[in-house]
């Protein structure tokens, strides 16, 4: 059986995991790997959909034609064109030669830019609505430009309700024979690396996620198949919601990520402190990160999840220290916005930290509400200074408040909106009924009237 799995009828799960990379796109640390997917229909004709990363080839190629049994591979879908999932293109062109290749315009641009062996007269391009059937299963593509590069194609077999969903719903993480999200404790094992696969890697395109999460509400989704990570099967919905909460830049969850640099341990005692000061007050969903030991892709997750930011800084060379500057950069760069940020700063002398990263902040993120409450440090932490450390968490904890207020009153004018729109249908039901009953009266009054002429 090699490392094969039946997904749903006629389809197979032919990809594999690779643990020894230690980089995902020589960046991100990814310590239990990475699942490169791939997956093969056997219909009248066969269709393999996706290739893999070249470092798991032998025993995807093994897979393949365990599956084929002996027939020929008759197409390749490509549904994006990074490397990690076609560069076994021109492999399969070498074994199957009468291969034809399903790509997006641009997909082919990028496979010729990259130099693979593609003939014209092997490609076939599709778009946005167009339909392939290979006997009984029928795919209708959907073009999901910028997730996250901008040829990047879906497919739904329109058969059996199967979504082939590119890097979407994706996440770090090798494959232990499991293949889907049922068989493992998602939530508790996954969670975080999706989390940290999506934000680190497409979350500056939240809008272009978000319209492809509507084009998926107009169909009907069964199974979600992605190029890493699980296949979806059960519970999509509470995934999906997911998908849509980090894509809008919502707060997953109400909680405190304090994020500190600190050289001599003086600022990280003062973040230890506002953590401290903030549980003894009832906010216990709190998490304190040093941005020199953990890799900014951690804590870039951590910021999408958390509703409230604080960044304790010393001033460095007159400016931000430099690993939390870098992860601010990123902040700004993922688009990260909608967040409640308190400043921690601390300087020996000439403290100017505070003012820039407030500056940085307004001049390149949106809808990040700066407190006025900062901790400003001389050196260390005073007896003084802990009426700031309890003032900055009140200010916490209020807005914490004045939050949870404002979506209530949203969710309150949007049920109101509901009952005022489902009172207006059924009073312009009653209307519609009524102006039948006259018409049926009307009707029957003539009738009556010309019964009795006759």
């Amino acid at each position: 059986m090699y490392t094969v799995r039946k997904v749903v009828d006629d389809l197979y799960y032919v990809g594999g995991s690779d643990r020894r990379l230690e980089l995902f796109e020589n960046l991100f640390p990814i310590p239990r790997g990475v699942a490169y997917n791939s997956y093969l229909l056997m219909d009248e004709k066969t269709v393999l959909v996706d290739a893999v990363d070249w470092s798991i080839a032998r025993n995807y190629i093994n897979n393949v034609e365990q599956v084929l049994d002996g027939r020929p591979l008759d197409y390749l879908i490509i549904h994006h064109m990074e490397p990690d999932h076609c560069g076994t293109i021109d492999e399969m062109i070498l074994r199957y030669p009468n291969l034809k290749i399903i790509s997006s315009e641009q997909g082919f641009q990028i496979m010729r830019q990259i130099g693979y062996h593609v003939k014209d007269e092997q490609t076939i391009i599709v778009e946005e609505g167009d339909q392939i059937s290979f006997g009984k299963h029928n795919l209708f593509f959907i073009e999901a430009p910028m997730v996250h590069w901008p040829e990047v194609i879906m497919s739904l077999d329109t058969t059996n309700g199967v979504l082939f969903s590119a890097d979407a719903f994706g996440s770090f993480g090798a494959l232990d024979g499991q293949i889907f999200a049922d068989e493992v404790d998602f939530e508790r094992d996954w969670l975080d690396d999706a989390r940290r696969y999506l934000t680190n890697i497409v979350g500056k395109y939240g809008p272009f996620i978000t319209n492809v999460l509507k084009k998926a509400a107009t169909v009907d989704i069964k199974v979600i198949c992605p190029l890493h990570g699980l296949i979806w099967r059960k519970d999509l919905g509470w995934f999906i919601n997911k998908y849509a909460t980090w894509a809008s830049y919502t707060p997953e969850v109400e909680g405190v990520l304090i994020c500190y640099g600190s050289m001599y341990g003086n600022t990280e005692f003062a973040a230890q402190t506002l953590a401290t000061a903030l549980c003894e007050k009832g906010m216990t969903n709190v998490r304190c990160y040093d941005v020199s030991k953990t890799h900014y892709s951690y804590l870039i997750s951590e910021a999408f999840k958390y509703s409230h930011i604080v960044l304790a800084s010393p001033t460095y060379n007159l400016g931000i220290y430099p690993n939390m500057k870098n992860f601010i950069m990123d902040m700004a760069a993922l688009n990260l916005q909608n967040r409640t940020i308190g400043i921690i700063e601390n300087g020996s002398w000439a403290c100017t930290v505070g003012d820039k990263i407030e500056d940085f902040f307004e001049e390149n993120c949106k809808l990040m509400d700066i407190l006025p409450e900062r901790i400003t440090l001389n050196t260390s932490l005073n007896d003084i200074q802990l009426n700031d450390v309890n003032a900055m968490a009140d200010a916490i904890l209020e807005s914490m408040k004045n939050i949870r207020e404002l979506h209530a009153k949203i969710d309150q004018k949007s049920d109101s909106t509901s009952e005022e729109k489902a009172e207006e249908k059924e009073e312009a039901e009653e209307e519609v009924h009524e102006e039948e009953n006259h018409e049926n009266h009307d009707k029957r009054d003539n009738h009556d009237n010309k019964n009795k002429r006759r």
